[in-house]
């Protein structure tokens, strides 16, 4: 058994629970199985992962009631009609109140069984194990789950930690290129917020991420979980400092919901919006030109597009950023930036600034 894995502690006091991360995981039953409180297990996966994975995990859980249900593939079926299903899979199975989940998938996979565990039978138990990048370094950690509306990106779900977070750092050799520079965007976001080494590491190891080198990416894995971590644990539900996690994503969220869910990866989105982000904060004074620079060229060097889809315009941008999770008492709130790895959360920016960073091209 490969012994030649990392563990991490998300520390949340009794619902704390390690991040596991190193190559070979799907393999060790004793690692998965340890947090397994019962017999009945459900994975849920889609049509892509499960062909890849599915038998794997499935062999890691021999002598117990094991069932599965396989979702379509795509954030355009993160709804809560296809939610259901795995409800009816449940109930079907007559699954009771100490089964366990496993999210077996990319982040919309990760999102939705997580909201389906803290619904069934007002919350079971579920487990992450993570398959593609973005949802290594960042949605699977953390405990925020929930699915789209058509109105607005992750606006139904609730706050609900798993027992575990199993991250085979092998799955990665079947992510195609594309998938993998999506994931690139949330790894960069840490950088950003609050990590100005790990984004100059990123910008001499880059090359090195995107032609896959194991060493390089289990780095970048970790040190992305560590940020992570750290930020949740001083604030779990996102009262305070935990929305520094969403550099990019008010713009990025808006940028899916108005192309249509689907269209654009997650990733791909936020890479924009991070570089609209910079824009809006060197419009203010905030940082300078220079350092815009560097942002855009790495996000670029990541193989990730800078400029928001002129298909959506400036008005029709603000209409959607409207619908936000960040909007507190009618006021928008943008997490902008002060320097690399500086970021801030406020409703103190500028209007016109904004309007021009929404009618320009900002690279």
């Amino acid at each position: 058994m490969n012994e030649a894995f990392r563990t991490l502690t998300l520390d949340l006091g009794a619902r704390s629970y390690p991040i596991y991360i190193g190559p070979g995981l799907l393999g060790q039953a004793g690692l998965l199985r340890r947090h397994i409180p019962s017999r009945q297990v459900l994975i849920v996966s889609n049509k892509t992962v499960a062909p890849l994975y599915l038998d794997r995990v499935k062999a890691c859980l021999e002598g117990l009631q094991v069932e599965e249900c396989i979702l379509p593939d795509g954030e355009q079926y993160k709804t809560l009609e296809v939610l259901n299903r795995i409800f009816d899979r449940l109930l079907g199975r007559r699954f009771d109140r100490g089964c366990c989940l496993i999210a077996l998938g990319g982040g919309v996979i990760g999102d939705m069984t997580g909201f389906a565990a803290a619904c069934y039978q007002r919350g079971v138990p579920f487990i992450q194990v993570p398959t593609t990048l973005l949802s290594q370094v960042d949605s699977s950690v953390g405990g925020k789950t929930g699915v789209n509306h058509p109105l607005g990106k992750n606006m139904i779900g609730a706050f609900y930690q798993p027992r575990c977070v199993l991250i085979d750092t092998d799955s990665l050799n079947t992510l195609d290129d594309r998938q993998l520079s999506a994931g690139l965007a949330e790894v960069i976001k840490y950088g950003l917020i609050n990590d100005p080494g790990f984004f100059a590491w990123l910008e001499e190891h880059m090359d090195a991420l995107r032609s896959r080198d194991v060493k390089a990416l289990t780095h970048a894995i970790e040190r992305s979980c560590a940020d992570k971590a750290a930020i949740v644990a001083s604030d779990e539900k996102e009262a305070g400092n935990r929305a520094l996690l969403n550099l990019g994503h008010t713009f990025g969220h808006a940028i899916e919901t108005g192309m249509g869910y689907g269209e654009w990866l997650h990733g791909e989105a936020v890479a924009v919006g991070i570089c609209m982000a910079a824009d809006l904060s060197r419009r203010m004074g905030w940082i300078r030109q220079d350092e815009c620079d560097r942002i855009y060229a790495l996000i670029h060097q990541a193989g990730l597009p800078s400029q928001p889809p002129t298909q959506i315009s400036p008005q029709q941008f603000s209409e959607l950023m409207a619908v936000d999770k960040k909007v507190m008492d009618g006021k928008l709130r943008l997490v902008l930036l002060k320097g690399i790895g500086h970021a801030v959360v406020t409703d103190q920016f500028d209007l016109p600034a904004l309007n021009d960073t929404l009618g320009h091209s900002v690279a």
